[in-house]
């Protein structure tokens, strides 16, 4: 019996965008509300090779936004739910995991293969910025993730070079912190929020590492920002670029 799953894409892209797409790795970096989306989007496109990254696990919060946080899943590895959720999607695509937190001593153990693109998704400022330096200076074609928190308008989200973001304090301090490591920002792309909000109070609650803020968020603007990110590099991809 003929596998048709990815019919519908290689009628859209050719089948040379399709095995463009099956021959390409893929590193997802951060599988909560964000990445989660984007995973969901690249394994069903037929993305061959996807590696996927984090340290966390599941808990009873992250079920109002994040696609792969159910009921039971919680306490599990958000790696380990993952790669299930891709195998059941796609049999065929080879997945690796690597279930560590990113900091700058282990961005060569995270990144020791060829990868042809890297998700951002992770919402740590100094990590982020430690790691797009590092895929910056290794040439790695990545797309990162800016805030999604306190935004409620999806229209107001596009796919833009890091020096064009507006209203946006997580991209504010990126772009600061790239600069003076010398990085050129308008190369880095990225998906992010043009909504202005007005600053809430921060309820903190308790955390492995001590209290910590936390903003609202919704699941319908962080699901399209995920596609969005997955988005781009489906088509960066499929074309060859």
């Amino acid at each position: 019996m003929t596998d048709n799953r990815f019919m519908r894409t290689a009628l859209l892209l050719g089948d040379d965008g399709l095995k463009k797409l099956q021959s390409a790795t893929v590193a997802v970096v951060g599988l909560g509300a964000v990445g989660g989306y984007a995973l969901e989007a690249l394994a069903r496109a037929g993305v061959g090779h996807l590696i996927l990254v984090d340290f966390d696990r599941f808990d009873i919060t992250n079920i109002n936004r994040q696609i792969l946080a159910l009921d039971t899943t919680i306490g599990l590895k958000k790696t380990d739910v993952a790669k299930v959720r891709v195998k059941n999607i796609n049999p065929d695509c080879v997945v690796e995991i690597k279930d560590t937190f990113v900091d700058a001593k282990n961005l060569n153990e995270i990144f020791d293969t060829h990868i042809d693109f890297a998700v951002d998704a992770i919402d740590s400022i100094k990590e982020k910025c430690e790691m797009m330096a590092f895929l910056a200076a290794q040439k790695i074609p990545f797309i990162s993730a800016m805030g999604a928190a306190l935004k409620t308008d999806i229209s107001a989200l596009k796919t833009v070079k890091l020096s064009q973001t507006l209203y946006c304090p997580m991209a504010k301090k990126i772009r600061k912190n790239l600069k003076e490591r010398g990085i050129d920002i308008t190369n880095v792309k990225c998906v992010a929020s043009f909504e202005q909000t007005t600053a809430i109070d921060k309820p903190l609650i308790a955390g492995e590492n001590g209290a910590k803020a936390v903003l609202g968020s919704m699941s319908t603007v962080t699901a399209v920002m995920g596609l969005m990110l997955a988005h781009e590099v489906i088509l960066t991809l499929a074309k060859g670029k």
